[in-house]
């Protein structure tokens, strides 16, 4: 017999029925000769081929319809067989047939019982899935069957290894008995190891939910066994999966030696929870859990902790923390639905924020609130119902006065913008108006605040018409502030000193302006758009005298952009200043004229004082000053890796800043940022602090500028990387705050080291050393080391963010 042109059969739906058949007409071509082109009208009348046409749509999923109805592609050296019975390929023998694609030395196919044999160098690709070996036989449209000897690779999260047998269930289910699992690629060294591997008697792989099931399965890392388990379950892609997440293991000066191993149950698509154990070594047992949900009418978490007989406090410890938000029906059609949002946090004692300083995710840690907060609203109208109550975690050497409890607050607001008004038809429309009305009972523990608990009733009416054009604006503006108070004893100070109630009605006008002019510059070679915007704000407001009305959540408004422009010179509702100033503004920007990017912004601002200002915090001296401080900004960002910013607020009169902020940071490419800032404040004590934090390969101070491998790209030699942030108080010589980390991306396994020191008080901190192994595609990192990096070091980038799986065309050969 001649070697028969290696040229493939294509076998349509019909042709297949008799696939012995045609490759008998086949094999009696090559007995009279090499198999030609061309077919012999007297044999049959073949049709001119179909003409082929490129597209960039290659369907990623595999079609749902079974193989069998399609094609099957046969390439060969040798075909022998009989008809109807086995057809036998040899030499560079290969089969495709839909997703599946096998290679092997000889292919033996037997029809009557869909039988698929092959030897020598199999190697079988299913969908991007591939498996290599010596011998393989397998029902090809059910793919059942099983390989021998096979090593083994999956394509979405590169897991692979060998195997003594792999017995295949369907496509999609199978299971290896004597088997290795990692995720590490081959290296071309012959004595070549991973640096870990799950060995075990036998894992049955779940290719349709993603899911690794090893029964008496050692995990070894750098060859020495570091877990075994009776039987353990492992992801094969990012879906979520309940299962072990890796151990957390800190020490720490606190709680000594712990070892935290959280577990992950996945409820449900919408649901999860994580149960976090530890055991800590000074301390005893802590028991902590996570709740999450997520419905369309509402989400939330739930996070609790209880450590009995902590042996630091010789007493129970507990925490909880609830997040709700969403909407309930109210059960009546002229209601609809109520939005409902709770945010409770309770502690056991005073001491928790001290000895759990990670536990709370509160700024403020020793205030902690109990919020929830019922809502309405109906076109123009919105009405709330609030409850709030404080718990604070007072301390003998640094207390704190107590905020005010809301139990309850009442508010509503009717708002309209770019409206008419009744009565001024003359006028058109183009009206900004509202008004809205706060009733809140304010108590909190007598013992602790200097004035009585009481009840306040607010309201405030505000009228304006702004006249906006593309050059400029101009908003003048009314407002009346009415207030009274119900107290619950007489006031012990003030002008109203014995007296149970109060009140208060404030007028307020203002008139805000601005213009802006632009012009087409060039600066250091680049072309740009220049703005000049001009500001002036006036703003009078008549002296009521308030020193004798109780304050339950006015405090003074931090002089910057945000607020230099504004009526008031306090927030909350207990204080409205009198005033007649002028607050006068100059921005400038730089913009990118194709893409309005800002380049470059500076500005300045100053208010002019025509009066002194009387109305004062309890406490707090008039203001004399005709001019304010100087308020001066500036933002650079000329180039995408770098960016500057500035404020300053300088003291005429004393030729000093009183507040000064400034920071600059640079991001070249990914994995790679460092910034610092330095903080400057002039007031009863003193600040001055630095503020440096980073994310930087290690390897590029001795040259290495080889490929980062962050989010899972790509597998090559391992690349350490420094990361940290230190904030330095310069006044008092010392470290306040420090984080810092070394990580190790070691291609499928990732090695962090994690230092961090918390002022707990001015004469106490808290130290702990966190130590974490993540092995790719087997363990998923949960716990805090990731937490503390993503909150403290600013832009830090995880080394494993979550990306696209792989195409399955990627290993199509």
């Amino acid at each position: 017999m001649r070697h028969a042109s290696r040229s493939p059969f294509i076998l349509s739906p019909v042709a297949r029925a008799v696939l012995g058949l045609a490759f008998s007409a086949a094999l009696g071509l090559a007995c009279a000769g090499p198999v030609q082109a061309q077919v012999s009208a007297e044999t049959a009348e073949v049709p001119s081929p179909a003409t082929l046409k490129s597209t960039p749509m290659l369907a990623e999923e595999v079609s749902s319809a079974p193989e069998n109805t399609g094609p099957t592609f046969v390439f060969g050296d040798r075909l022998s067989g009989r008809p109807d019975l086995e057809t036998v390929i040899e030499g560079n023998a290969e089969l495709r047939r839909g997703a599946t694609s096998l290679r092997a030395d000889r292919i033996e196919y037997y029809q009557p019982d869909d039988l698929l044999k092959s030897r020598g160098n199999v190697r079988i690709n299913r969908a991007g899935n591939r498996f290599e070996g010596p011998e393989l036989e397998i029902q090809l449209d059910r793919f059942e069957g099983f390989f021998t000897t096979p090593s083994y690779r999956f394509l979405k999260n590169g897991g692979n290894g060998q195997a003594e047998r792999v017995d295949f269930i369907d496509d999609k289910h199978l299971t290896a008995q004597r088997v290795s699992y990692t995720t590490c690629e081959r290296g071309n060294e012959a004595t070549w190891e991973p640096a870990w591997v799950l060995r075990a008697k036998s894992i049955k792989f779940d290719l349709d939910k993603d899911v690794g099931i090893a029964t008496g399965a050692v995990v070894r890392f750098k060859n020495v066994p570091i877990l075994a388990f009776p039987v353990v379950s492992f992801p094969l892609s990012d879906k979520r999966k309940s299962g072990l997440l890796p151990p957390t293991l800190n020490l720490s000066s606190v709680d000594g030696f712990s070892v935290r191993q959280p577990y992950y149950f996945d409820i449900a698509p919408n649901r999860d929870a994580t149960f976090s154990p530890a055991i800590m070594s000074k301390r005893g047992i802590d028991l902590a859990g996570e709740f999450r949900y997520l419905e369309p009418g509402y989400k939330g978490q739930l996070r609790a902790s209880v450590m009995p007989s902590d042996q630091l406090r010789d007493r129970d410890r507990w925490s909880y923390a609830l997040q709700h938000a969403g909407v309930i029906n109210s059960g009546l059609p002229a209601v609809g639905n109520l939005g409902l949002a709770l945010n409770l946090n309770r502690v056991s004692d005073n001491d928790y924020w001290r000895d759990f300083p990670i536990a709370s995710g509160s700024v403020t840690p020793r205030l902690l609130p109990q919020d929830a907060t019922l809502s309405w609203g109906r076109g123009f109208f919105t009405t709330t119902a609030r409850t709030l109550k404080w718990q604070t975690l007072q301390d003998v050497n640094s207390p704190i006065i107590p905020p005010y409890d809301r139990l309850p607050q009442l508010t509503a607001a009717y708002t309209r913008v770019d409206a008419p008004l009744a009565g001024l038809d003359l006028l058109g429309g183009g009206f900004d108006w509202s008004v809205a009305g706060d009733y809140t009972r304010f108590s909190a523990d007598q013992n602790l605040t200097r004035q009585p608990n009481g009840s306040r009733a607010f309201t405030r009416a505000q009228l304006s018409r702004p006249w906006l054009w593309p050059a400029g604006f101009i908003t003048p503006k009314v407002q009346l502030h009415a207030t009274s108070y119900q107290l619950d004893a007489p006031l012990a100070s003030g002008s109203m000193m014995g007296a149970t109630s109060a009140s208060r009605v404030v007028p307020t006008f203002s008139l805000d302006s601005g213009l802006q002019f632009e012009r087409d510059a060039s600066l250091l070679g680049r072309e740009l758009t220049q703005t000049l915007e001009p500001r002036a704000f006036y703003v009078r407001t008549p002296y009521r005298d308030q020193s004798g009305l109780p304050n339950y959540d006015s405090g003074a408004n931090s002089f910057n952009f945000a607020t230099v422009f504004t009526e008031n010179a306090f927030v909350g509702n207990d204080r409205i200043s009198d005033a007649n100033l002028l607050t006068l503004g100059l921005t400038s920007r730089l913009l990118d004229p194709a893409t309005g990017a800002e380049a470059v912004r500076v500005g300045v601002a100053q208010r002019l004082r025509f009066e002194d200002q009387k109305v004062t915090l309890p406490g707090g001296l008039p203001v004399t000053d005709r001019i304010s401080d100087l308020l001066a900004g500036a933002s650079v960002n000329w180039v995408p890796q770098w960016s500057f910013d500035s404020t300053v607020q300088y003291n005429p009169k004393t030729r000093q800043s009183e507040r000064a902020s400034v920071g600059v940071r640079y991001n070249p490419s990914n994995y790679r940022v460092i910034s610092a800032a330095f903080r400057r404040q002039r007031a009863i004590s003193d600040s001055k602090q630095i503020d440096v934090g980073w994310q930087w390969p290690i390897n590029d101070l001795w040259g290495d500028k080889g490929r980062d491998l962050g989010a899972g790209q790509g597998q090559g030699g391992g690349r350490y990387y420094s990361v940290g942030r230190l904030n330095y108080s310069v006044l008092d010589k010392k470290l306040v705050d420090a984080v810092i980390g070394i990580e190790y991306d070691g291609c499928c396994w990732i090695g962090r080291v994690v230092l961090q020191r918390s002022q707990n008080s001015i004469t106490t901190s808290n130290t702990r050393i966190l130590f974490q192994l993540e092995m790719v595609g087997f363990s998923r990192v949960g716990a805090s080391p990731l937490e503390i990096l993503k909150t403290n070091v600013p832009r830090y980038q995880n080394l494993r963010d979550t990306i696209s799986a792989p195409s399955r065309f990627t290993t199509y050969d």
